[in-house]
């Protein structure tokens, strides 16, 4: 990290957290951060359900919300870069305060509630985004006063599919009332087969990811694991945020919302290890959850992970983590022995099973 970085996050952390939250993407969008550009070797190289990254290190969503800072993300490092969550129509989410730094756990709880400006417009910005670069794709939501939130999912991505290179159903957040129920057997696998119609109607169909909460039972994981196999998607990202408050000592641990950041590695790494077993294979993981080293995301891979996601780890290592973890990775693997980070997805799940 950089002394400017490092006074910039100094600063920021001086602000309400939703507020230097969109001071940052502000600076993103004027060119007030230094960015990378694409960082690769033919090691990194990763094929992610048909899509191309330069590495396995990408954007998790709820950071650009509203695709409003893409060409800048895209040029941050990343190997691709989720945005959203979207949903049908504009909605405001919870009331403030809604979004809390736990420092003392290097952690985050946030209750947004799916806060964004509606599908419609995130759609045409994402039209706007630089094409040829890394791969974007969009996480979706539904409104939380809808009468069937099933269909929400599908009508985002008909509406956002054309100018998306992949799309992730969130039924996992836990800041919409009774979301987190559409991962039951039934509900989910309904869900699924209206968004699958959708994209099969697209001109250029897109891998669809489903994003699944940390907190489901071994039970419940299964029947997620075998939907997710009977449905034709393309991966499953693990995880969201966690309802546990577990070991946590800062003053802000009782707030309501998902918790992020370094507290929820192992739980989500454990959940991503059982995904793999459950899967056999057959479906790409993105893990995600806790990464703010290379180390943990060299974790993430050999529990099963093909890529990994970040977003709380850069409230307090600021952007430069991204460039960070991809050339760690990158030595990781070599010093492991593998030509290809793709050859170690899951050569350690033993170790977390």
């Amino acid at each position: 990290m950089t002394l400017i970085e490092r006074l910039g996050l100094c600063a920021l952390h001086r602000l309400d957290p939703e507020k230097a939250h969109g001071l940052s993407l502000m600076a993103l969008r004027a060119g007030l951060a230094p960015l990378p550009g694409v960082v690769t070797s033919d090691r990194l190289k990763t094929d992610l359900a048909g899509l191309r990254l330069a590495n396995p290190v990408g954007l998790a969503a709820g950071y650009d919300k509203n695709a409003e800072a893409v060409a800048a993300l895209m040029r941050a490092g990343f190997g691709f870069v989720e945005v959203g969550a979207a949903t049908p129509r504009p909605q405001p989410g919870n009331p403030q305060p809604r979004l809390f730094r736990l420092t003392e756990d290097r952690a985050v709880i946030n209750r947004f509630g799916f806060n964004n400006e509606g599908a419609c417009a995130i759609s045409a910005r994402l039209a706007l985004r630089p094409k040829g670069g890394i791969p974007v794709g969009l996480n979706l939501g539904a409104n939380k006063d809808s009468t069937d939130r099933a269909a929400d999912f599908a009508e985002v991505l008909a509406t956002c599919g054309p100018h998306i290179d992949f799309a992730t159903v969130n039924v996992s957040s836990p800041n919409t009332e009774k979301l987190r129920d559409l991962q039951g057997r039934a509900a989910l696998s309904a869900l699924l087969a209206g968004v699958m119609e959708v994209r099969a109607g697209l001109e250029r169909p897109v891998p669809v990811f489903l994003k699944i909460a940390p907190d489901l039972s071994p039970d419940d994981l299964a029947d997620v694991a075998e939907v997710a196999l009977a449905s034709g998607i393309s991966g499953i990202i693990a995880t969201n945020t966690t309802l546990s408050r577990d070991g946590l000592h800062s003053a802000h641990r009782s707030e309501a919302g998902g918790l992020s950041g370094a507290p929820l590695f192992e739980k989500s790494t454990r959940v991503l290890a059982q995904l793999s077993q459950l899967t056999e294979g057959r479906l790409p993981l993105v893990g995600v959850g806790g990464i703010s080293t290379p180390e943990q995301a060299w974790e993430k891979i050999r529990a099963g992970a093909s890529a990994v996601q970040v977003y709380s780890a850069m409230v307090y290592e600021g952007l430069s983590l991204v460039p960070r973890l991809a050339r760690g990775l990158d030595a990781l693997a070599a010093q492991a022995g593998f030509a290809r980070i793709a050859d170690a997805v899951g050569s350690g799940r033993g170790d977390w099973l």
